[in-house]
Protein backbone atom coordinates (compact mmCIF):
# COMPACT_ATOMS: atom_id res chain seq x y z
CA UNK A 1 0.00 0.00 0.00
CA UNK A 2 2.75 2.64 1.03
CA UNK A 3 4.63 2.03 -2.48
CA UNK A 4 1.63 3.01 -4.36
CA UNK A 5 0.40 5.42 -1.87
CA UNK A 6 4.02 6.94 -3.06
CA UNK A 7 2.80 6.62 -7.02
CA UNK A 8 -0.58 8.65 -5.92
CA UNK A 9 1.64 11.33 -4.70
CA UNK A 10 4.24 11.53 -7.30
CA UNK A 11 1.23 12.05 -10.04
CA UNK A 12 0.33 14.98 -8.18
CA UNK A 13 3.64 16.18 -7.85
CA UNK A 14 3.93 15.99 -4.33
CA UNK A 15 5.37 14.16 -1.47
CA UNK A 16 3.72 11.92 1.24
CA UNK A 17 2.47 13.49 4.02
CA UNK A 18 5.37 13.36 6.55
CA UNK A 19 6.96 15.27 4.13
CA UNK A 20 4.47 18.51 3.37
CA UNK A 21 5.29 19.76 6.98
CA UNK A 22 8.61 20.94 8.86
CA UNK A 23 9.00 20.47 12.51
CA UNK A 24 8.22 24.53 12.92
CA UNK A 25 4.87 24.24 11.43
CA UNK A 26 5.60 26.00 8.14
CA UNK A 27 4.98 24.17 5.04
CA UNK A 28 7.47 23.35 2.70
CA UNK A 29 7.94 24.95 -0.49
CA UNK A 30 6.68 22.83 -3.29
CA UNK A 31 8.62 21.53 -5.71
CA UNK A 32 8.69 22.43 -9.58
CA UNK A 33 7.20 18.96 -10.55
CA UNK A 34 3.87 20.18 -9.58
CA UNK A 35 1.39 20.19 -12.59
CA UNK A 36 0.31 23.84 -13.46
CA UNK A 37 -3.27 24.72 -14.54
CA UNK A 38 -3.68 27.86 -16.51
CA UNK A 39 -6.48 30.04 -15.49
CA UNK A 40 -8.57 28.80 -18.74
CA UNK A 41 -9.08 25.26 -17.17
CA UNK A 42 -11.31 25.90 -13.98
CA UNK A 43 -10.62 22.76 -12.87
CA UNK A 44 -11.13 22.55 -9.09
CA UNK A 45 -13.03 23.42 -6.26
CA UNK A 46 -13.01 23.94 -2.47
CA UNK A 47 -14.65 22.38 0.53
CA UNK A 48 -14.04 24.01 3.88
CA UNK A 49 -14.77 22.93 7.25
CA UNK A 50 -16.25 25.11 9.88
CA UNK A 51 -15.63 24.62 13.19
CA UNK A 52 -11.48 24.98 13.98
CA UNK A 53 -10.71 25.96 10.47
CA UNK A 54 -12.43 29.38 10.13
CA UNK A 55 -13.59 29.94 13.67
CA UNK A 56 -13.44 29.04 17.01
CA UNK A 57 -16.90 28.94 18.48
CA UNK A 58 -18.25 32.41 17.78
CA UNK A 59 -14.95 33.99 17.11
CA UNK A 60 -13.02 33.96 14.09
CA UNK A 61 -10.23 32.52 13.28
CA UNK A 62 -7.55 35.46 12.48
CA UNK A 63 -6.52 33.68 8.82
CA UNK A 64 -10.01 33.30 7.51
CA UNK A 65 -10.42 36.65 6.67
CA UNK A 66 -7.85 37.57 5.05
CA UNK A 67 -8.28 33.94 2.87
CA UNK A 68 -11.58 34.90 2.05
CA UNK A 69 -11.27 38.50 0.98
CA UNK A 70 -8.19 37.46 -1.54
CA UNK A 71 -10.96 33.97 -2.43
CA UNK A 72 -13.58 37.43 -3.98
CA UNK A 73 -12.89 38.95 -6.77
CA UNK A 74 -13.33 42.70 -6.94
CA UNK A 75 -16.78 42.60 -8.33
CA UNK A 76 -17.72 40.42 -5.37
CA UNK A 77 -17.19 37.26 -7.06
CA UNK A 78 -16.13 33.85 -6.10
CA UNK A 79 -12.96 33.07 -8.38
CA UNK A 80 -13.38 29.25 -7.66
CA UNK A 81 -16.33 26.96 -6.44
CA UNK A 82 -16.54 27.02 -2.71
CA UNK A 83 -18.75 24.91 -0.47
CA UNK A 84 -18.64 24.76 3.36
CA UNK A 85 -18.98 21.28 4.85
CA UNK A 86 -20.06 21.02 8.52
CA UNK A 87 -20.64 18.58 10.75
CA UNK A 88 -22.90 21.01 12.95
CA UNK A 89 -26.93 20.80 12.56
CA UNK A 90 -28.34 23.04 14.50
CA UNK A 91 -30.03 25.60 12.54
CA UNK A 92 -31.34 25.75 8.66
CA UNK A 93 -28.67 26.50 6.16
CA UNK A 94 -30.13 30.41 5.20
CA UNK A 95 -29.19 30.69 9.33
CA UNK A 96 -25.75 29.46 9.04
CA UNK A 97 -24.65 31.23 5.71
CA UNK A 98 -25.73 34.91 7.02
CA UNK A 99 -23.19 33.57 10.70
CA UNK A 100 -20.52 33.24 8.05
CA UNK A 101 -21.51 36.34 5.86
CA UNK A 102 -21.24 37.85 9.28
CA UNK A 103 -18.04 36.39 10.87
CA UNK A 104 -16.12 36.34 6.73
CA UNK A 105 -17.34 40.01 5.93
CA UNK A 106 -18.27 38.04 2.31
CA UNK A 107 -21.71 37.24 1.20
CA UNK A 108 -22.00 33.65 1.63
CA UNK A 109 -25.44 32.24 -0.20
CA UNK A 110 -27.20 28.90 1.55
CA UNK A 111 -26.30 27.05 -1.27
CA UNK A 112 -22.93 27.08 -0.27
CA UNK A 113 -23.52 25.94 2.70
CA UNK A 114 -24.19 21.79 3.54
CA UNK A 115 -25.01 20.62 7.15
CA UNK A 116 -24.56 17.24 8.51
CA UNK A 117 -28.17 16.28 7.93
CA UNK A 118 -28.59 18.38 4.13
CA UNK A 119 -28.15 14.59 2.38
CA UNK A 120 -31.38 13.01 4.45
CA UNK A 121 -33.12 15.11 1.43
CA UNK A 122 -32.01 12.06 -0.78
CA UNK A 123 -33.64 9.84 1.87
CA UNK A 124 -37.32 9.81 0.42
CA UNK A 125 -38.21 6.41 1.72
CA UNK A 126 -37.97 8.18 5.17
CA UNK A 127 -40.17 11.36 4.57
CA UNK A 128 -43.80 10.06 5.02
CA UNK A 129 -43.01 8.08 8.10
CA UNK A 130 -43.60 9.57 11.71
CA UNK A 131 -40.11 10.09 12.80
CA UNK A 132 -38.96 11.29 16.59
CA UNK A 133 -36.13 13.95 15.77
CA UNK A 134 -33.67 14.89 18.27
CA UNK A 135 -30.90 17.31 18.71
CA UNK A 136 -31.24 21.11 19.60
CA UNK A 137 -32.29 24.37 17.66
CA UNK A 138 -35.44 24.15 15.33
CA UNK A 139 -35.13 20.57 15.02
CA UNK A 140 -39.27 20.36 13.50
CA UNK A 141 -38.48 23.08 11.58
CA UNK A 142 -35.22 21.75 9.94
CA UNK A 143 -36.94 17.89 9.31
CA UNK A 144 -39.76 19.98 7.95
CA UNK A 145 -37.32 21.56 5.37
CA UNK A 146 -35.36 18.14 4.50
CA UNK A 147 -38.54 16.66 3.72
CA UNK A 148 -40.03 14.95 6.71
CA UNK A 149 -44.17 15.26 7.04
CA UNK A 150 -44.51 13.17 10.33
CA UNK A 151 -42.12 14.79 12.85
CA UNK A 152 -42.50 14.46 16.70
CA UNK A 153 -40.02 15.91 18.89
CA UNK A 154 -38.57 14.91 22.32
CA UNK A 155 -40.65 17.80 24.01
CA UNK A 156 -43.77 16.64 22.13
CA UNK A 157 -43.08 13.35 23.27
CA UNK A 158 -42.23 13.86 26.71
CA UNK A 159 -45.47 15.89 26.97
CA UNK A 160 -47.61 12.85 25.70
CA UNK A 161 -45.70 10.41 28.55
CA UNK A 162 -44.55 13.20 31.39
CA UNK A 163 -44.01 9.59 33.31
CA UNK A 164 -40.63 8.34 31.32
CA UNK A 165 -38.83 11.87 31.99
CA UNK A 166 -37.70 11.31 35.73
CA UNK A 167 -33.91 11.41 36.36
CA UNK A 168 -34.65 15.33 36.89
CA UNK A 169 -36.01 15.46 40.34
CA UNK A 170 -37.31 18.93 39.32
CA UNK A 171 -38.94 18.04 36.37
CA UNK A 172 -41.12 15.16 37.77
CA UNK A 173 -44.67 15.48 37.46
CA UNK A 174 -45.82 17.31 41.06
CA UNK A 175 -49.39 15.45 40.78
CA UNK A 176 -50.82 12.75 39.15
CA UNK A 177 -50.62 12.77 35.44
CA UNK A 178 -52.41 10.70 32.80
CA UNK A 179 -50.74 9.61 29.66
CA UNK A 180 -52.04 11.17 26.80
CA UNK A 181 -52.64 8.76 23.81
CA UNK A 182 -52.71 12.02 20.90
CA UNK A 183 -49.07 10.74 19.26
CA UNK A 184 -49.11 8.08 16.40
CA UNK A 185 -46.39 5.41 16.90
CA UNK A 186 -42.84 6.07 16.33
CA UNK A 187 -41.63 4.76 12.78
CA UNK A 188 -37.99 5.81 12.63
CA UNK A 189 -35.68 8.11 14.93
CA UNK A 190 -33.60 11.02 13.43
CA UNK A 191 -30.66 12.17 15.29
CA UNK A 192 -29.58 15.99 13.96
CA UNK A 193 -26.76 16.38 16.88
CA UNK A 194 -26.12 16.33 20.33
CA UNK A 195 -28.98 17.59 22.62
CA UNK A 196 -29.09 19.82 25.60
CA UNK A 197 -30.62 17.70 28.34
CA UNK A 198 -28.76 14.09 27.44
CA UNK A 199 -30.56 12.22 29.95
CA UNK A 200 -34.27 13.03 28.84
CA UNK A 201 -33.41 12.07 24.96
CA UNK A 202 -31.19 9.06 26.21
CA UNK A 203 -34.07 7.95 28.00
CA UNK A 204 -37.31 8.64 25.53
CA UNK A 205 -35.27 7.17 22.39
CA UNK A 206 -34.19 4.13 24.18
CA UNK A 207 -38.13 3.82 25.24
CA UNK A 208 -39.33 4.31 21.64
CA UNK A 209 -36.77 1.75 20.42
CA UNK A 210 -37.10 -1.11 22.85
CA UNK A 211 -40.91 -0.49 22.47
CA UNK A 212 -41.07 -0.66 18.42
CA UNK A 213 -42.06 3.02 18.63
CA UNK A 214 -44.84 2.92 21.04
CA UNK A 215 -43.13 4.15 24.44
CA UNK A 216 -46.33 4.19 26.40
CA UNK A 217 -46.43 0.29 26.51
CA UNK A 218 -44.82 -1.92 28.57
CA UNK A 219 -41.73 -4.00 27.44
CA UNK A 220 -42.72 -8.03 27.40
CA UNK A 221 -40.63 -9.09 25.30
CA UNK A 222 -37.39 -7.98 22.84
CA UNK A 223 -38.42 -6.89 19.40
CA UNK A 224 -34.83 -6.93 17.47
CA UNK A 225 -34.03 -5.45 14.85
CA UNK A 226 -35.12 -2.51 16.63
CA UNK A 227 -36.65 0.59 14.53
CA UNK A 228 -35.00 2.91 11.61
CA UNK A 229 -32.17 4.86 13.19
CA UNK A 230 -30.81 7.71 11.17
CA UNK A 231 -27.79 9.47 12.90
CA UNK A 232 -26.11 12.82 11.47
CA UNK A 233 -22.68 13.92 12.58
CA UNK A 234 -20.51 11.43 13.86
CA UNK A 235 -17.35 13.74 15.31
CA UNK A 236 -15.97 12.92 19.09
CA UNK A 237 -14.91 16.38 19.92
CA UNK A 238 -15.11 19.63 18.05
CA UNK A 239 -12.71 22.53 18.57
CA UNK A 240 -14.44 25.73 20.51
CA UNK A 241 -13.38 28.69 22.43
CA UNK A 242 -11.98 26.30 25.09
CA UNK A 243 -7.84 25.22 25.06
CA UNK A 244 -8.94 21.13 24.49
CA UNK A 245 -11.60 20.09 22.51
CA UNK A 246 -15.15 19.62 23.07
CA UNK A 247 -17.90 16.54 23.20
CA UNK A 248 -19.68 16.05 19.96
CA UNK A 249 -22.44 14.28 18.76
CA UNK A 250 -20.50 10.90 18.49
CA UNK A 251 -20.17 11.45 21.97
CA UNK A 252 -23.93 10.93 22.51
CA UNK A 253 -24.19 8.35 19.92
CA UNK A 254 -21.29 6.21 22.44
CA UNK A 255 -23.60 6.69 25.11
CA UNK A 256 -27.06 5.51 22.93
CA UNK A 257 -25.22 2.49 21.88
CA UNK A 258 -23.74 1.54 25.28
CA UNK A 259 -27.02 2.03 26.99
CA UNK A 260 -28.89 -0.20 24.46
CA UNK A 261 -25.76 -2.95 24.02
CA UNK A 262 -26.30 -3.10 28.11
CA UNK A 263 -30.13 -2.85 27.94
CA UNK A 264 -30.85 -5.83 25.30
CA UNK A 265 -27.41 -7.40 24.81
CA UNK A 266 -27.90 -6.28 21.31
CA UNK A 267 -25.96 -3.70 19.05
CA UNK A 268 -27.66 -0.78 17.76
CA UNK A 269 -28.36 -0.88 14.59
CA UNK A 270 -28.13 2.58 11.81
CA UNK A 271 -29.99 2.82 8.82
CA UNK A 272 -28.00 5.63 8.03
CA UNK A 273 -24.99 7.87 9.47
CA UNK A 274 -24.66 10.71 7.49
CA UNK A 275 -22.05 13.70 8.15
CA UNK A 276 -18.26 13.34 7.31
CA UNK A 277 -16.69 11.19 7.03
CA UNK A 278 -19.46 9.30 5.06
CA UNK A 279 -19.09 9.11 1.06
CA UNK A 280 -22.86 10.04 0.70
CA UNK A 281 -21.83 13.57 2.94
CA UNK A 282 -19.21 14.19 -0.01
CA UNK A 283 -21.01 13.31 -2.96
CA UNK A 284 -23.71 15.45 -2.03
CA UNK A 285 -21.18 18.40 -1.48
CA UNK A 286 -19.69 17.56 -4.90
CA UNK A 287 -23.07 18.21 -6.18
CA UNK A 288 -23.03 21.69 -4.89
CA UNK A 289 -19.33 22.15 -6.25
CA UNK A 290 -21.08 21.57 -9.20
CA UNK A 291 -23.84 23.58 -8.93
CA UNK A 292 -21.29 26.13 -7.45
CA UNK A 293 -18.88 25.99 -11.12
CA UNK A 294 -22.18 26.47 -13.03
CA UNK A 295 -22.74 29.55 -11.27
CA UNK A 296 -19.86 30.71 -12.12
CA UNK A 297 -20.01 30.58 -15.59
CA UNK A 298 -17.35 27.15 -16.04
CA UNK A 299 -18.81 24.77 -18.93
CA UNK A 300 -15.92 22.45 -17.59
CA UNK A 301 -16.23 19.24 -15.13
CA UNK A 302 -14.20 20.35 -11.81
CA UNK A 303 -11.73 17.51 -11.49
CA UNK A 304 -10.16 18.32 -8.44
CA UNK A 305 -11.63 19.11 -5.14
CA UNK A 306 -9.32 19.96 -2.31
CA UNK A 307 -11.18 19.54 1.21
CA UNK A 308 -9.73 21.75 4.11
CA UNK A 309 -10.50 20.77 7.92
CA UNK A 310 -8.70 20.83 11.35
CA UNK A 311 -10.11 16.81 12.46
CA UNK A 312 -8.20 13.93 10.93
CA UNK A 313 -10.59 11.46 11.96
CA UNK A 314 -13.27 12.91 10.02
CA UNK A 315 -12.46 15.62 8.08
CA UNK A 316 -9.39 14.07 6.68
CA UNK A 317 -10.59 10.60 6.93
CA UNK A 318 -13.51 11.64 5.12
CA UNK A 319 -12.16 13.22 2.39
CA UNK A 320 -9.63 10.56 1.84
CA UNK A 321 -12.23 7.63 1.55
CA UNK A 322 -13.92 9.67 -0.79
CA UNK A 323 -11.05 9.77 -2.66
CA UNK A 324 -10.79 6.12 -2.40
CA UNK A 325 -14.68 6.06 -3.83
CA UNK A 326 -13.69 8.27 -6.85
CA UNK A 327 -10.91 5.62 -7.89
CA UNK A 328 -12.83 2.63 -7.23
CA UNK A 329 -15.77 4.03 -9.60
CA UNK A 330 -12.95 5.35 -12.03
CA UNK A 331 -11.29 1.34 -12.02
CA UNK A 332 -15.59 0.22 -12.29
CA UNK A 333 -16.31 2.05 -15.42
CA UNK A 334 -13.04 1.30 -17.37
CA UNK A 335 -14.31 -2.25 -16.33
CA UNK A 336 -17.41 -1.67 -17.90
CA UNK A 337 -16.66 0.43 -20.92
CA UNK A 338 -14.30 -2.59 -21.74
CA UNK A 339 -16.76 -5.07 -21.40
CA UNK A 340 -19.03 -2.79 -23.61
CA UNK A 341 -21.75 -1.60 -21.13
CA UNK A 342 -23.44 -2.89 -18.00
CA UNK A 343 -23.68 -1.31 -14.64
CA UNK A 344 -20.94 0.37 -13.01
CA UNK A 345 -20.28 -1.28 -9.20
CA UNK A 346 -17.33 0.10 -7.43
CA UNK A 347 -14.94 -3.20 -6.45
CA UNK A 348 -12.66 -3.86 -4.24
CA UNK A 349 -9.05 -4.55 -4.64
CA UNK A 350 -5.81 -6.51 -2.83
CA UNK A 351 -4.90 -2.82 -1.14
CA UNK A 352 -8.53 -0.96 -0.60
CA UNK A 353 -11.62 -3.44 0.76
CA UNK A 354 -14.92 -2.67 -0.52
CA UNK A 355 -16.51 0.12 1.39
CA UNK A 356 -19.69 -0.61 3.54
CA UNK A 357 -22.91 0.45 3.47
CA UNK A 358 -22.37 2.77 6.77
CA UNK A 359 -18.82 4.06 4.83
CA UNK A 360 -21.00 5.32 1.95
CA UNK A 361 -23.61 6.33 4.42
CA UNK A 362 -26.14 4.40 4.70
CA UNK A 363 -27.09 3.48 0.99
CA UNK A 364 -26.00 -0.29 -0.34
CA UNK A 365 -25.27 1.49 -3.70
CA UNK A 366 -22.08 2.74 -4.47
CA UNK A 367 -22.78 6.52 -5.99
CA UNK A 368 -20.89 8.36 -8.27
CA UNK A 369 -21.42 6.54 -11.60
CA UNK A 370 -22.23 9.90 -13.30
CA UNK A 371 -19.78 10.50 -16.48
CA UNK A 372 -18.06 13.19 -14.97
CA UNK A 373 -17.16 12.68 -11.08
CA UNK A 374 -13.85 14.56 -10.06
CA UNK A 375 -10.88 12.87 -10.55
CA UNK A 376 -9.28 13.18 -7.17
CA UNK A 377 -10.07 15.18 -3.59
CA UNK A 378 -7.37 16.27 -1.50
CA UNK A 379 -6.85 16.25 2.14
CA UNK A 380 -5.75 19.53 3.62
CA UNK A 381 -5.13 19.46 7.43
CA UNK A 382 -5.05 22.56 9.21
CA UNK A 383 -3.48 23.02 13.06
CA UNK A 384 -5.90 25.18 14.24
CA UNK A 385 -8.60 23.36 15.56
CA UNK A 386 -8.67 19.91 17.25
CA UNK A 387 -5.43 18.65 15.37
CA UNK A 388 -2.78 21.17 16.62
CA UNK A 389 1.05 21.11 15.64
CA UNK A 390 2.17 21.44 19.31
CA UNK A 391 0.96 17.12 19.23
CA UNK A 392 2.82 14.34 18.49
CA UNK A 393 3.76 14.28 14.43
CA UNK A 394 1.94 11.41 13.00
CA UNK A 395 4.31 8.49 12.14
CA UNK A 396 4.64 7.48 8.65
CA UNK A 397 4.16 3.89 9.44
CA UNK A 398 0.42 2.74 9.93
CA UNK A 399 0.67 -0.06 12.15
CA UNK A 400 2.68 2.48 14.55
CA UNK A 401 -0.03 4.81 14.44
CA UNK A 402 -2.66 2.28 15.79
CA UNK A 403 -0.60 0.06 18.42
CA UNK A 404 1.44 3.32 19.84
CA UNK A 405 0.27 6.72 19.12
CA UNK A 406 -3.14 6.64 17.87
CA UNK A 407 -6.25 6.17 19.49
CA UNK A 408 -9.49 5.79 17.09
CA UNK A 409 -12.51 8.49 17.36
CA UNK A 410 -14.22 7.48 14.83
CA UNK A 411 -17.74 6.14 14.72
CA UNK A 412 -17.66 2.11 15.80
CA UNK A 413 -19.08 1.38 12.75
CA UNK A 414 -16.13 2.51 10.54
CA UNK A 415 -13.04 0.40 10.61
CA UNK A 416 -9.73 2.31 11.80
CA UNK A 417 -7.74 1.97 8.43
CA UNK A 418 -4.76 4.65 9.21
CA UNK A 419 -4.23 5.33 6.06
CA UNK A 420 -7.11 7.32 5.49
CA UNK A 421 -5.83 9.49 8.55
CA UNK A 422 -2.83 10.72 6.53
CA UNK A 423 -3.52 13.98 4.94
CA UNK A 424 -2.77 15.15 1.83
CA UNK A 425 -0.97 18.10 3.16
CA UNK A 426 -0.55 19.52 6.82
CA UNK A 427 -0.12 23.78 6.88
CA UNK A 428 -0.55 25.87 9.74
CA UNK A 429 -3.77 27.57 9.14
CA UNK A 430 -6.83 27.99 6.14
CA UNK A 431 -4.79 30.53 4.75
CA UNK A 432 -1.57 28.72 4.17
CA UNK A 433 -4.61 26.06 2.76
CA UNK A 434 -6.02 28.26 0.14
CA UNK A 435 -2.64 29.63 -0.89
CA UNK A 436 -1.07 25.82 -1.07
CA UNK A 437 -4.00 24.89 -3.36
CA UNK A 438 -3.23 28.19 -5.77
CA UNK A 439 0.23 27.36 -6.08
CA UNK A 440 -0.82 23.43 -7.35
CA UNK A 441 -2.92 25.09 -9.63
CA UNK A 442 -1.24 27.70 -11.08
CA UNK A 443 -3.55 30.01 -10.11
CA UNK A 444 -2.81 34.12 -9.07
CA UNK A 445 -4.59 34.43 -5.66
CA UNK A 446 -4.16 37.78 -5.54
Amino acid sequence: MQSQRFNYFVKLGRKPWKSSYSGTGKQIPIKSSVRNYNHGHNSFGLLFDIDGVLVRGRTPIPAAKQCFRNLIDQKGKYKVPVVFVTNAGNCMRQTKAEQLSHLLEVEVSPDQVMLSHSPLRMFRQFHDMCVLVSGQGPVEEVAHNLGFKNVVTIDMLRDAFPLQDVVDLNRRPKDNVSETKGLPPIEAVVLFGEPVRWETNLQLIVDVLLTSGKPGNALTSLQYPHIPVLACNMDLLWMAEAKNPRFGHGMFLVCLESLYKKITGCELKYEALIGKPSVVTYNYAEMLIRQQAESLGWTQPVNRIYAIGDNPMADIYGANLYNRYLQASRRARAKMQAKGGGEPLAEADEDNPKMTSTELGGMSRVYGVEEFLPEVCSSILVCTGVYSRDQLELPSDPRQMVTEQRIFHGHRDFRFDPDLTQPSFVVQDVREAVELVFQQEGWPLE
